[in-house]
C-alpha cells in the first residue's frame, strides 16, 4: 500500500514511455515480417512482454542490442506455441489466437482466472469463418482457447465487434498472409475506433495495403509480406493522461514530453475533454502542456477512448456539477468492471457516483480520505494516484499493479513533487 502526498500545485515535465498498445502490434507486425526489424522505445511492461513471450514461442527470436529490441522476423512460419500463459493481457491474448492462426500446429491461450472471464467468443466465430480451428476449451466464449494452425486461405468474415475492436485488429494483422485475402464485414461496432486505426497505421509502416470503407468493411489483400526495418514506437498517450489529470486537479501546469496532437492514439481526445471542463491545453515544443482551471461538470461519449474513463472520472469528481460518461459499457470486460470499480472507489470518498446503464453519473465535490482498492487493474491505480495530490490520506491498495502497462510509473509520479507548492 501507498499513501499519496497531498500538494497546492503541481508544476512538472514528464516522460512516458512508449505506447503500449503500438507496442505490441508492431511486435507482431515485425515477427510476421521477412528479416530483421529494430523496434526503439518499445514499452516494457508486464502485458508487452508476455506478447514478447509468446512470439519467441511461437519461433521469433528477439535480443536487445543498444538500448532496442530486435525481432528476426519468420515471414509467418510460426511453430506451435503449446500452451502459453498471458496473465490478464486481453490485447495478448486477442491478437494472439489469431496469429496463432499461423503455426504449424496446436496452441493454447490462457491467462488468469479473470483473463478466463474475459469473452472472444466473436473472434473466435469470425475465425472459424475463414477456415480457423479455434475454440474455447471451457465452452464459454472466453479462454483458455485452443487455436489449430494451418495455411491461411482466407475469405470473407462478418464480424462483430461491440465488445472489443481487438477482434478485428487480430484478424486484420493475419489477413496479409492469406493465400485469397480477407474480407471483414462489421455487423455490430466496432468499439474503440482509435486502436483500429491503430493497428491499420502499423500494418501500413510496415508495407502492407489495406482497403478500408470506414469502420464498416476491410478487405486486405492476401499474399503480402510485412517489411522488416527500424521502427520506433511514440509515447504512451494513456499513460500521460494522469499527469494532464495532476494539472486538472490541483489548478497547475504539466507537460508531458514527446506527444503530439496529431497522434493516431484516441486517448489524445481526453485533451478535448480536459479543455471543456476548464483546462487550459498548450503545445510546447516537443510535447504538450495542460494547465488547470476551474473545472466543471460534461457530458461526453467516450466509446472510443475507453481507457480514459477513470482518469476522467477522478477528474470529474472535483469538478462543479454532474459529469456523465456515455457508451462504455464494454469496460465491464476489462481487467475489472471498470465502470463499477470507479463508482465504488468515488463513493468511498464521498463522491456521489454510480454506474448508469452505459456508463457513469459523477457529482463533484469535495473528496474525502479512503483506502482505494485497485482491482488488480492498473488503470484504477494510476487514476485514483491523481486524487491523492488534492485529497490527504488517499492510499491506494496493490499499487505494483502499474507494471502491466507503467513499471516505472511511481517513479515519474515522484516528478510531480520536484516543484510542488
Amino acid at each position: 500500500m501507498i499513501e499519496i502526498t497531498p500538494v497546492t500545485s503541481v508544476t512538472a515535465e514528464v516522460n512516458v514511455p512508449g505506447s503500449k498498445s503500438y507496442t505490441h502490434r508492431l511486435l507482431i507486425a515485425a515477427a510476421l515480417a521477412e528479416g530483421r526489424s529494430t523496434i526503439e522505445n518499445m514499452l516494457e511492461s508486464e502485458d508487452t512482454l508476455l506478447t514478447l513471450t509468446a512470439l519467441e514461442r511461437m519461433g521469433v527470436v528477439t535480443a536487445v542490442e543498444g538500448g532496442r529490441r530486435v525481432v528476426n522476423g519468420t515471414g509467418g512460419r510460426l511453430t506451435a506455441g503449446d500452451t502459453i500463459h498471458l496473465g490478464n493481457s486481453g490485447t495478448s491474448v486477442r491478437l494472439l489466437t489469431a496469429v496463432a492462426a499461423l503455426t504449424d500446429g496446436i496452441t493454447v491461450l490462457t491467462g488468469t482466472p479473470r483473463m478466463q472471464e474475459r469473452p472472444v467468443a466473436d473472434l473466435l466465430d469470425g475465425l472459424r469463418q475463414i477456415g480457423v480451428s479455434a475454440v474455447s476449451l471451457a465452452g464459454n466464449g472466453c479462454p483458455p482457447i485452443q487455436v489449430d494452425g494451418a495455411p491461411l486461405a482466407g475469405g470473407v468474415v462478418n464480424l462483430k465487434c461491440g465488445v472489443s475492436s481487438q477482434y478485428l485488429s487480430g484478424i486484420l494483422l493475419i489477413a496479409p498472409l492469406s493465400a485469397d485475402g480477407v474480407e471483414i464485414r462489421i455487423l455490430e461496432g466496432p468499439v474503440s475506433k482509435p486502436y483500429i486505426d491503430m493497428t491499420v497505421d502499423v500494418m501500413a509502416r510496415l508495407g502492407i495495403a489495406v482497403e478500408r470503407e470506414g469502420y464498416e468493411r476491410f478487405f486486405v489483400p492476401g499474399r503480402q509480406a510485412y517489411q522488416a526495418g527500424d521502427y520506433r514506437v511514440e509515447t504512451d498517450i494513456s499513460n500521460a493522461s494522469y499527469f494532464w489529470a495532476a494539472a486538472a486537479v490541483t489548478g497547475g501546469r504539466v507537460k508531458v514530453r514527446g506527444v503530439s496532437r496529431d497522434s493516431r492514439q484516441g486517448d489524445i481526445r481526453l485533451l478535448d475533454c480536459l479543455e471543456r471542463m476548464g483546462c487550459a491545453v498548450h503545445p510546447d515544443g516537443d510535447g504538450i502542456a495542460v494547465s488547470g482551471g476551474r473545472l466543471t461538470g460534461i457530458s461526453v461519449d467516450m466509446s472510443d477512448i475507453p481507457d480514459m474513463v477513470p482518469t476522467l472520472g477522478v477528474v470529474a469528481a472535483f469538478a462543479d456539477g454532474v459529469t456523465e460518461i456515455q457508451n462504455v459499457a464494454h469496460l465491464r470486460a476489462k481487467e475489472c468492471d471498470r465502470l463499477a470499480a470507479v463508482a465504488t472507489e468515488l463513493s468511498k470518498m464521498g463522491i456521489d457516483a454510480r454506474c448508469t446503464e452505459d456508463g457513469l453519473r459523477i457529482k463533484g465535490g469535495v473528496p474525502q480520505a479512503a483506502v482505494i482498492d485497485t482491482y488488480n487493474d492498473h488503470r484504477i491505480a494510476m487514476a485514483f494516484s491523481v486524487a491523492g495530490l488534492k485529497t490527504q490520506g488517499v492510499r491506494i491498495l496493490g499499487e505494483a499493479c502499474v507494471e502491466k502497462s507503467f513499471p516505472t510509473y511511481w517513479e515519474a509520479f515522484g516528478t510531480l513533487y520536484v516543484n510542488a507548492d
